[in-house]
């Protein structure tokens, strides 16, 4: 049998404490305790068993930040299936994609989203059941609400399958334009999770609070070692900078997660809206998705407790890789810190040589407990992205004398803008269906809002007339929003070599020079 569930080990541990808290502006604040939330959890866990989803199986959620995703995240863990969090930014089309490819036989969706469901249901053939929560299911769907109602509150008893380890998939975009799903099994290496916590200094009296989506593997992963902790979590339902400020003043938040367009969008607030909410309760605001800027972190520290700022390098396939740490903050400008506890970092040439000098780029390789275990589906991928244990997702780093990393560009042409993952040859290939459009390329350009922003040079068909205002509402019929275009400019030829490669460096150039590198 599995071990000791940890939600079941702190429901009879500390059954009256506060487990979660769903407050919502201009709604009934909903509470749960330890006890009260691990028995609605085994009851959707049993509800899950009854509809066929057991070890191994794919299980889709589909939802805002709420008491009801997180709840599928346990109840999915409880019975060993595979949790596969659904970005709901992405347009129906994409979203088909993710549900066809994961295999999923099960969703579980927020009513909010059961239009869009409705709409894909008759393209996604494997999925026996659509699960509906917080709301009226639609046509050819079930009530996720009464199916707990009527399901028991005992602890599931499942058979490990293969493995032993329950299951997480997350969807990245790979190079190729369509997401991958990187598979992880268990909840990662012990020993290096303990020596991050008492790094960071975690406690099980903290009290965070959810600061963007949970479908992302940073806020959705922090959020979960919260509850592992035993922590109370404040889940805000979509973002909001001022509301964002009432609840850490009003649940005396002491950690959180965050990519850097939302603290920014806190920075930015008018001083006098600030000045109305007391945050010096924060002790630990931990800072990665993508890089905040060195504006930003000084912005952040004239506004919140100066040695709360923490900064972690990482991403869905390697977990955490480094670590800065408050002191160096101001110290290390540009820096994303040291190796995280028992991870070994290495960089390489572009010969596969170590790289073992200080100032020298190369690309960033870990090794580590917490690594994914394969591309689903795609094991060949995850086969040339490693050297022996060492793994990589294309990051080009250096190191100075002290040991502190320093990223400074990403060998494959991934956009991070707002946190979100973003790669070009999706964006060219949607783009190259427009009838106007003879060639195109796509890259990111600085943002300081969102530390990249989209940018397409596009070569128009001869004798076309193509606007951007044209090419950008295009883009939205085929693209999730976050991957549309902001800017584009019109040139008569697009660079490449002789072997056909688009020379994005050519292109970047005039707007990343002056920076002090491609990676804000």
């Amino acid at each position: 049998m599995a071990p000791p569930d940890i939600l079941a080990i702190h429901a009879a541990r500390t059954p009256d404490k506060l487990a979660l808290i769903d407050d919502r502006p201009g709604e009934a604040v909903a509470r749960l305790t330890f006890d009260e939330f691990n028995r609605e959890v085994n009851r959707l866990a049993h509800a899950f068993l009854e509809r066929g989803v057991g070890w191994d199986a794919k299980l889709v959620w589909f939802g805002r930040n709420s008491i009801g995703v997180i709840r599928a995240m346990h109840a999915a863990r409880k019975i060993g299936a595979t949790a596969v969090p659904l970005n709901y930014r992405l347009t129906p089309e994409e979203a088909t994609y993710v549900i066809d490819h994961c295999d999923a036989t099960l969703i579980y969706a927020d009513a909010e989203f059961v239009a869009v469901l409705g709409q894909i249901r008759p393209e996604i053939p494997k999925v026996r059941d659509v699960v509906v929560f917080d709301g009226q299911p639609g046509p050819d769907m079930l009530d996720g609400d009464e199916l707990i109602r009527g399901a028991s509150d005992a602890e599931p008893e499942v058979e490990p399958g293969e493995g032993g380890m329950a299951a997480t998939m997350i969807y990245t975009s790979g190079t190729t334009g369509k997401p991958k799903g990187a598979l992880r099994r268990g909840l990662g290496d012990r020993q290096q999770v303990r020596r991050m916590v008492e790094y960071i200094g975690y406690t099980a009296d903290d009290i965070y609070l959810t600061t963007g989506p949970l479908y992302h593997s940073g806020p959705g992963g922090f959020m979960l070692l919260a509850q592992n902790l035993g922590n109370t979590v404040v889940v805000q339902r979509k973002f909001d900078a001022e509301d964002w400020l009432r609840l850490v003043e009003k649940y005396a938040i002491t950690t959180t997660f965050s990519a850097p367009t939302p603290l920014r969008m806190v920075c930015n607030l008018p001083a006098k809206t600030k000045a109305k909410y007391d945050c010096r309760s924060l002790k630990r605001m931990v800072a990665n998705a993508a890089p905040w800027s060195f504006a930003l972190k000084k912005a952040y520290l004239a506004d919140f407790p100066e040695d709360s700022l923490w900064e972690v390098y990482g991403s869905t396939e390697l977990g955490v890789n480094t670590i800065l740490a408050p002191q160096d903050q101001l110290r290390k400008p540009g820096s994303c810190g040291k190796p995280s506890p028992t991870v070994e970092l290495k960089l390489f040439d572009e010969d596969g040589a170590e790289i073992t000098q200080p100032g020298v780029p190369g690309e960033l390789f870990a090794r580590s407990k917490t690594i994914f275990d394969t591309y689903y589906k795609a094991h060949d991928q995850y086969e040339r992205e490693r050297r022996g244990e060492f793994h990589t997702v294309g990051d080009i780093a250096t190191f100075d004398e002290e040991g502190f990393f320093f990223i400074c560009d990403r060998k494959k042409d991934m956009i991070i803008s707002g946190g979100m993952n973003i790669y070009p040859a999706e964006i060219e290939a949607s783009l190259e269906h427009h009838p106007k459009v003879l060639d195109v390329a796509v890259f990111g350009i600085p943002s300081e809002e969102w530390g990249e922003s989209v940018h397409a040079v596009v070569v128009a068909r001869p004798g076309e007339a193509l606007s951007q205002e044209e090419l950008v509402a295009f883009a939205r019929e085929h693209l999730a929003g976050f991957k549309v275009p902001r800017s584009v400019s019109f040139v008569g030829e697009i660079p490449r070599t002789g072997s056909g490669k688009i020379l994005k460096r050519v292109l970047r150039e005039p707007y990343w020079r002056g920076h002090q590198s491609q990676v804000l």
